[in-house]
């Protein structure tokens, strides 16, 4: 009963909207403003069609993810999926590993207000803009839950609006010149410079390892529906609104991006957002758009850090982790969890201090491994939850899986060329060392778990 209770003063403070908008906070960020001008310069204006199959394929893992999500709603979501149908390690691994996805995002995210900050106040070094960051995101997590929930509303609804403007303003400039002189810019710019695909094939299958990154947190959207008051119709709905969010947030932001401005000048220094209004001319545009991004990375480092906390707190209760990170504050938030997710994000801190050319590409690369770690368990518990009902049951499931069990083996077979692809990108190879150490570290904390727990209860037999 007092974990029950515990679970509900968590929740506490967070109504619909709230979640909503945490959900797509977690999935507009630092991947769309500012690893976008990678992805881009990888692939060009053929970087549209990299990110449809990346969509796609996200779009396969969220309903195999939501077949389970409408069965069972469960506040664990897939890591409790994982212990059930895969074993007890199984979600150990899950839990652990998705709290490492989200600080190692949120590591991108304060990296990335460094790079932003410095549009205005290029003197200022990128490490103080993290560190400057990372203490008022803190801050907010852990003085309220309902604080924290407005605010993310607030910097979730300012860069939905602004790319659902910037789209709309862009399209005007497209078609009708505004803010060009009254010439509408057309559509050459698709395909003047190198053709729509300069790099080749190659150039395409290349970006898809950033372009997986980008959607990093889309599964969020499945793990707060998964505790919705009436799963039968919220999770099928925020579920096939990933697709939509993939249409309008990305490819159409970006298609619009790059008829505005040549592909081959946008760059890695800034967001490729900032440097089309820039260009353009519209006086001031530049400055609101900066201030929209920085918003954006805020926001989506606001999302890590409550998803990371309070992972951090249902790995305690479920006996995964410390019972330290198992205690509330006064006003309900998980502050020990978010307090240690904090400290371990003083390595980005670092980083920034050290490399701040190379942090982004390092840091994307260790946060692929962990988000492509995560949905792999998503596809193949749902795989094993699909084996385990009867004939009767699958008729009965209300929200199945498209094109099972094709669907599910096509995007298993995807994320794990992606992985390979790594091997490829210098700057991304550091991930494929990282991944397996991180794993052996699981493993034997999982053992010495099992052998602390075995004593325990040996202990209390003896008593």
């Amino acid at each position: 009963m007092r974990k029950d209770q515990q679970n509900k003063r968590l929740q506490r403070g967070l109504d619909n909207r709230h979640i909503q908008l945490i959900a797509l906070g977690g999935a507009i960020g630092v991947g769309l403003f500012y690893g976008s001008s990678a992805t881009i310069q990888m692939a060009g204006p053929a970087i549209l069609f990299s990110y449809l199959v990346g969509g796609l394929v996200i779009f396969t893992i969220m309903r195999a993810l939501g077949e389970m999500a409408v069965e069972e709603p469960v506040a664990g979501s897939f890591s409790s999926y994982a212990h059930r149908y895969l074993g007890p390690f199984a979600g150990y691994l899950t839990g652990w590993t998705y709290w490492f996805m989200w600080v190692v995002v949120e590591m991108a995210e304060i990296t990335v207000v460094g790079v932003y900050v410095n549009y205005w106040f290029p003197d200022i070094p990128q490490w103080l803009t993290a560190l400057a960051a990372l203490i008022v995101i803190t801050m907010i997590n852990i003085a309220n839950v309902k604080v924290y929930g407005e605010l993310e509303f607030w910097f979730a609804l300012i860069k939905v609006v602004a790319i659902i403007g910037m789209i709309l303003l862009g399209l005007g400039i497209i078609f009708l010149g505004i803010g060009n002189g009254g010439q509408p810019i057309g559509f050459d710019n698709l395909w003047a410079h190198g053709g729509f695909m300069p790099n080749g094939i190659k150039g395409i299958i290349m970006s898809l390892v950033l372009v997986m990154f980008s959607f990093g947190g889309v599964e969020l959207v499945g793990i707060t529906a998964g505790e919705a008051k009436n799963p039968q119709k919220s999770i099928p709905s925020a579920i096939n609104n990933v697709i939509w969010r993939i249409l309008i947030f990305y490819i159409g932001a970006l298609g619009v991006m790059m008829i505005l401005y040549p592909w081959n000048k946008i760059g890695t220094n800034g967001s490729p957002f900032v440097l089309i209004f820039d260009k353009v001319g519209i006086p001031g545009a530049a400055n609101i758009i900066n201030f929209v991004v920085i918003t954006a990375a805020l926001s989506a480092f606001n999302s890590g850090l409550f998803a990371s906390g309070r992972m951090l707190y249902n790995l305690s209760l479920q006996n995964n982790g410390p019972k330290y990170f198992g205690e509330l504050s006064k006003n309900g938030s998980p502050r020990r969890g978010i307090l240690f997710s904090s400290l371990c994000l003083l390595v980005a801190v670092v980083l920034n201090y050290i490399v701040p050319e190379k942090v982004f590409l390092y840091i994307s690369a260790v946060a692929t491994v962990a988000v492509i770690t995560s949905w792999t368990i998503i596809l193949i518990t749902q795989l094993k939850f699909r084996q385990s009902k009867t004939k009767k049951e699958i008729e009965k499931l209300s929200f199945k899986m498209l094109l099972y069990p094709v669907s599910t083996y096509l995007a298993l077979t995807f994320l794990g060329f992606v992985v390979v692809l790594m091997a490829f990108i210098e700057d991304m190879r550091i991930a494929l060392m990282v991944g397996p150490i991180w794993f052996l570290i699981l493993y034997f904390g999982y053992k010495i778990k099992k052998t602390n727990a075995k004593e325990d209860t040996m202990e209390k037999e003896i008593v």
